[in-house]
């Protein structure tokens, strides 16, 4: 009986088909890209002054490796933070910092309880934010959302009452058509409600 030789089977269309389906697979296929948390850095500077501040200036939140929030030693949910940091922000129990050998002023914008011991003014008002080592990383952005929101929100109070737009569609409006004009009123709302924000090491 005679025997069959195996034919060759051609490989070459394969490799083009492999190919194929891996530029395929590149095109279409879309990549995650992780954003962080936007924050600006201070530069470094030789001669850093001390500055003295008062404990009442100052809202700790603190979050331990649980998940379980700390505002000012008290619990609270994620939900509460926006409204306990606008609060103790826009509090306006005092004067702002001396400026140019000027005596510090009252808010005049303002709408907190002004209550002696909460924070001076929103320009003196610093959040500290302690995680433990243990802290989800979900849970951590989502109080920096919060804390976000509490500036943002009570920069388009100030900028409805001076300008009758908010400061999210003045944002969108300068990066649309940037002009000195709307810069200055974006400037004049950052400087207003300044974003201070301190995070101390995490807790082992």
């Amino acid at each position: 009986m005679a025997r069959r030789e195996n034919s060759e089977i051609n490989a070459g269309s394969m490799a083009d088909i492999a190919f194929l389906l891996l530029i395929f697979f590149l095109v279409t296929t879309t990549m995650d890209v992780d954003s962080g948390i936007a924050r600006k850095l201070p530069e470094k500077s030789e001669d850093t002054p001390e500055v003295t501040i008062k404990e009442k200036n100052v809202l700790d939140i603190v979050v331990n490796r649980n998940n379980q929030l700390l505002v000012e030693n008290e619990y609270v949910q994620v939900a509460d933070i926006r409204r306990l940091a606008m609060e103790f922000i826009d509090n306006g129990g005092g004067l702002s910092a001396p400026k140019d050998d000027q005596p510090g002023k009252p808010c005049d914008y303002c709408n907190g309880a002004k209550d002696p011991e909460s924070s001076d003014h929103p320009t003196k008002a610093i959040i500290s934010l302690q995680s433990d080592r243990g802290t989800t990383y979900g849970m951590y952005v989502s109080i920096q959302n919060e804390i976000e929101a509490a500036y943002n929100e009570l920069r388009n109070k100030l900028s409805l009452q001076k300008y009758k737009r908010r400061y999210d569609d003045l944002l969108k409006d300068y990066k649309d058509n940037p002009t000195e004009n709307l810069k200055v009123k974006i400037d004049f709302l950052k400087d207003s409600y300044p974003q201070i924000i301190t995070e101390p090491e995490p807790i082992k």
